[in-house]
């Protein structure tokens, strides 16, 4: 009995442990079958599935056995080379029934099946070079917007006693970086920007920009006068550029006697709007070279002195905005799509102007797109806003240090 006992107690655990390592294998079955069919493409199984029917319904045999190796090539633009494989093999596998079933005969057979498997090999190897590709340009987009921080700085909502908000576009929607630029700086001479444009693209206008800020970011803090920030810029240009660069820029600032300097080097007017809502372009009294031309012009440029009253706003743009052309090859009309979307918070304003301009183009900017805005709040929303958010007011004073 006692024999009998031990038999029974060393039988009993057999059967839990036999079903677990049952349960394990088809655990693992089921997880082989899962990576299976996440590795398998959809559409380019899809593709196979048809020619199957195809020659069920038809029976002709060699007529569609070819087709098949649209499968694998097709999965080569849009899956790993493990789902290349995995749609090659489907599409090798039927081939062969259909073939025997169809009564093809067998050398002939044979080729269309070789002819299939090179065709996967083919399209694994172009699966492969794609990805290292798309590898590649993620790299580059990842390396073109650390550039793009670093030169084009986020701007905060308020700077000083402005509302502030940015809208950029690169044509070069692969790089996401171009030879527009802008920046907005408080400092103890008062809130300066400046919104340029650098003659041609690619990575000679990416350098021209970065040199261009630098110098404006220094003399910003340094010069008193207006003027001698342009100067400053214009020097550095003259050295650094070649014959036929230049760049075209407003700069301009709010010291803190309270009303708006302006230096526009041959660019775009700025468009001022006035708390009542209505848009005027801001012409420069003496017109004045780009940047980096001023030895060919032969006079400096001036500075315009507007009054910027509390509910006033300026937009900056590139012409990457005002030559912007629909299908018919009509140009954006800047000055009445700010009249329609003007608001009190230049985020919206700027968002709804964006999406406008993106319509007319039809989705794909041509060139660069600038767009930059800064209004005075009146001193009630003042208060409001910091009502709302007492953090407010106590950050705009740790920026400003901080940006120095």
């Amino acid at each position: 009995m006692s024999h009998a006992r031990d038999l029974g107690a060393d039988h009993r655990p057999a059967g839990p442990s036999t079903s677990r390592v049952a349960g394990a294998g088809d655990s693992a079955r089921r997880r082989a079958l899962a990576q299976l069919a996440a590795g398998m493409p959809v559409l380019p199984v899809l593709v196979v599935t048809a020619v199957l029917l195809a020659d069920l319904a038809d029976g002709a045999g060699m007529i569609w056995l070819p087709l098949l190796a649209a499968g694998p090539a097709l999965a080569a633009t849009t899956n790993g080379p493990r789902g290349v494989v995995c749609v090659g093999l489907l599409a090798a596998v039927l081939g062969a029934l259909l073939g025997v079933r169809d009564g093809v005969p067998s050398r002939e057979l044979a080729a269309v099946l070789s002819a299939l498997m090179a065709v996967t090999l083919a399209s694994g190897l172009a699966s492969v070079l794609r990805g290292r590709r798309e590898r590649v340009l993620a790299a580059v987009r990842s390396v073109a917007e650390t550039a793009q921080h670093a030169l084009l700085r986020p701007v905060p909502a308020n700077v000083g006693p402005f509302q502030v908000a940015v809208r950029y576009s690169a044509a070069a929607a692969e790089a996401r970086i171009g030879g527009d630029l802008y920046a907005l700086i408080p400092t103890r001479h008062g809130v300066r920007l400046i919104v340029g444009d650098v003659r041609g693209k690619g990575l000679p206008a990416v350098g021209t920009a970065a040199l261009v800020l630098g110098v404006f970011r220094e003399a910003a803090h340094d010069e008193p006068d207006l003027l001698a920030v342009v100067e400053r810029i214009e020097r550095s240009l003259t050295r650094n550029l070649g014959h036929d660069d230049f760049v075209t820029a407003v700069v301009a600032g709010y010291p803190p006697g309270g009303h708006l300097e302006v230096v526009n080097c041959g660019h775009t007017p700025p468009l001022l709007v006035s708390a009542s809502g209505s848009v005027t372009p801001v012409e420069p009294d003496l017109p004045s070279p780009p940047l980096g031309l001023r030895a060919l012009a032969g006079h400096a440029p001036g500075l315009q002195a507007l009054p910027f009253a509390e509910g006033d706003q300026l937009l900056l743009y590139t012409d990457g905005v005002t030559e912007a052309r629909d299908h018919g090859r009509a140009f954006y009309p800047l000055a009445e799509g700010l009249e329609r979307h003007v608001s009190h918070e230049p985020a919206r304003t700027l968002g709804a102007l964006h999406d406008e301009l993106l319509a007319h183009v039809g989705g794909r900017l041509h060139d660069d797109a600038a767009l930059l805005l800064i209004r005075k709040p009146a001193a009630s929303e003042a208060g409001v806003s910091a009502a709302i958010d007492p953090g407010a007011a106590a950050h705009a004073p740790a920026c400003e240090a901080g940006c120095r």
